[in-house]
């Protein structure tokens, strides 16, 4: 018995802080006690934001992958209006298709770490959409503030700390 005892004290701490949950991480920026969302990922890859854009009034379609070591590959973003905030020509690494009304941006080589999610204090669309579930980010996140995002492992700790979104 004192041997089991003392295998859980011993356990206990790895299975509580060792981060063993892949997921995507909205942190709160800007703040002295930032809390933490997220969204427990499956085996799918594939996410997109999606947004009305502000001054167009249209969806932009934000295409995303994460690749190994937890980074984030852009895919592409697909929009219906150029000129103000919206790329009407391709750079470097870069390809752009307009088909049918809608443009497709596609990136050939964009990795990103994390980057930094203002969720405005407005009446448009702002949604991640994963796998079958669509997360109504301006309902599920603070309006007016930023979140850091970013894909990685969570502890137990870190789970039961955060706040789960529920799409």
């Amino acid at each position: 018995m004192k041997k089991i005892l003392v295998g859980l004290i011993i356990l206990m701490p790895i299975i509580f802080f060792i981060p063993f949950w892949s997921a995507f991480t909205f942190t709160e920026t800007r703040s002295e006690d930032p809390v933490l969302h997220y969204i427990p990922m499956s085996r799918e890859t594939n996410f997109q934001i999606i947004f009305t854009h502000s001054i167009h009034l249209t969806d932009v379609i934000e295409s995303y992958k994460v690749i190994d070591s937890h980074k984030i590959q852009l895919l592409s973003m697909q929009y219906s209006d150029v000129a103000i905030g919206m790329p009407g020509y391709a750079e470097e690494g870069q390809t752009l298709q307009y088909e049918n009304g809608i443009y497709t941006l596609r990136y050939e080589e964009a990795i990103l770490k994390d980057f930094t999610l203002h969720i405005g204090d407005v009446d448009y669309k702002l949604s991640f959409n994963y796998g079958t579930k669509d997360f109504n980010l301006k309902e599920e996140l603070v309006r007016g503030k930023s979140y850091l995002f970013e894909v990685k492992k969570l502890s137990l700790y870190e789970k039961m700390k955060g706040v789960e979104l529920n799409g």
